[in-house]
């Protein structure tokens, strides 16, 4: 292991000093391991000041003055209010009245949905910044191969709650969790735990374990990956009207056979959930999703994740049965996957924006929808320069990717109808972002300003389900040094044992 002492990541273990043989990461490991099983048992002990399952419904908010990108087409642009009721949006327009709610001053902002990311591995948010020069192969080799398979069921918790809080700093209301870290039931309840703390908007994807490296499923007993989505679907997600929600994070046919993903696919309709899965090319030329296509499957309850060297014939099949796209292009340019926003538009798919891996990118979606637009551009721009002219008018323009973030994001996580757009009726997931700040002031186009000027620091208030997340700037009803507590006991439990 490193000695550097400037390597946090790879800093080694603090000499055991103490005359009784507890360090200070014993220390800490064991207070976030009692404060983990004590919330498991229903202590009151929350990363949250007033947890957010505990939290009273939602009255009436009035967000006043504000200029509006509601990434509606009816409703369209605006100066004006939007009203929020009961979780909900109630009216939007110019000078609206509501004497008993509570007001909050949208001058110099943007009001818009929230971002809306499509594939996260968000148990990874204890790891983050460990692999920022890696490739595909290293990610696979050292976070799969060799972190993965030592995580505990809390180290799952703190990874989730730290990556679902930093994502509603970040302007993020909603977020798919795709979780291939169920190594044991434990894991799998863990996680969910963290996102139903967490307070954000989420579609737990089930998905298979971290077993090491070159190991398959058959290898261990102590998963139940994939038949405890069915256990998942009574125990936690019953109810339509939740925060939290079920998808199957499929394993195959990218990580398994044909026949097994044939299978996957069938439970997860049988349970009554989306299927969210890793779509590429397969090794020595061979392609699995053109044969799991070709096998019935794909449907319109199905998102394909990056895309990389499929086939015109795969990127029809996707097309012809209404299936949605994932992408990231930050990760995929930097891991060297292959960045698929054209094909996809040339399929007349328009895809959602992701983070994928916190490992090595950052955790918003403005660099996501930076991304997205300069790679697209350059290659048009590639192909004009080399005599394919009709192309140049296919170029994204800013309100492309804005959509990428929001109500495509919607549609790929099955959730359109409740949310990535503000219309009377979905319910409030809404962000405020500050105009008056030096990065982007003075604002001509505010869509501009979104897409192409603002980072993080723009974010000033957060509202997921008519409650707010983040206020002037400042996370609301965070306890942060729990937060800290937590993330660093499991970080230094997981370097450890890891032995990376």
């Amino acid at each position: 292991m490193c000695s550097h002492p400037g390597h946090l990541f790879c800093r080694r273990p603090l000499a055991n000093n103490s005359p009784t043989g507890v360090t200070r990461r014993k220390l800490l490991e064991g207070a976030a391991l009692a404060a983990f099983l004590g919330s498991l048992g229903g202590s009151t002990s929350s990363v949250l000041t007033t947890p957010a399952q505990a939290q009273s419904a939602p009255g009436r908010l009035l967000l006043k003055n504000g200029m509006i990108l509601s990434m509606d087409r009816q409703v369209g642009d605006l100066r004006g209010d939007v009203l929020i009721d009961n979780g909900r949006i109630a009216q939007i327009g110019p000078n609206l009245v509501a004497a008993d709610a509570q007001v909050i001053d949208a001058t110099n902002r943007i009001v818009m949905p929230g971002f809306i990311d499509t594939h996260r591995h968000m148990w990874e948010g204890v790891i983050r910044n460990s692999l920022p020069n890696g490739n595909l192969f290293e990610y696979l080799q050292t976070v799969l191969g060799k972190i993965g398979p030592v995580y505990r069921p809390e180290d799952v918790y703190a990874g989730n709650l730290v990556s679902a809080i930093s994502a509603m700093d970040a302007g993020i209301t909603s977020i798919l969790d795709w979780s291939h870290i169920q190594n044991t039931p434990e894991h799998t309840d863990a996680a969910i735990k963290g996102l139903q703390e967490s307070g954000i908007r989420a579609v737990f994807g089930y998905g298979s374990p971290q077993l090491g490296w070159g190991k398959k499923l058959s290898d261990s007993t102590a998963h139940r990956y994939p038949q405890d989505l069915r256990r998942l679907m009574t125990q936690y997600f019953a109810g339509n009207d939740q925060l939290v929600t079920l998808a199957l994070a499929a394993n195959g046919p990218g990580f398994g056979s044909v026949d097994a993903a044939v299978e996957e696919w069938k439970l997860a309709r049988d349970v009554g959930v989306r299927i969210s899965v890793h779509a590429s090319a397969g090794q020595g030329g061979t392609h699995p999703f053109e044969m799991l296509g070709s096998r019935g499957v794909f449907g319109p309850d199905t998102t394909y994740i990056h895309c990389g060297g499929l086939t015109d014939t795969e990127w029809k099949m996707i097309a012809d049965t209404g299936g949605t796209v994932s992408l990231a292009p930050v990760v995929e340019m930097a891991m060297g996957m292959g960045v698929a926003t054209q094909q996809a538009l040339a399929a007349g798919i328009r895809p959602s924006l992701s983070v994928d891996v916190e490992t090595t990118v950052p955790n918003d979606l403005f660099s996501q929808m930076r991304a997205a637009f300069t790679q697209q551009r350059d290659e048009i721009f590639s192909r004009v320069r080399k005599g394919e002219k009709e192309l140049a008018a296919k170029r994204l323009n800013a309100r492309d990717v804005l959509e990428f973030a929001t109500i495509e994001g919607a549609r790929a996580n099955g959730m359109d109808a409740k949310t990535g757009s503000l219309v009377p009726g979905k319910q409030a997931d809404v962000i405020l972002l500050r105009t008056d700040a030096i990065n982007v002031m003075p604002v001509t186009d505010p869509i501009a300003a979104v897409v192409m000027g603002m980072d993080t620091s723009n974010v000033d208030t957060v509202i997921v389900g008519g409650q707010i997340r983040k206020r002037d700037g400042k996370l609301a009803g965070v306890d942060m040094a729990r937060i800290v507590s937590l993330a660093q006991a499991s970080h230094n439990y997981i370097v450890q044992k890891s032995g990376i």
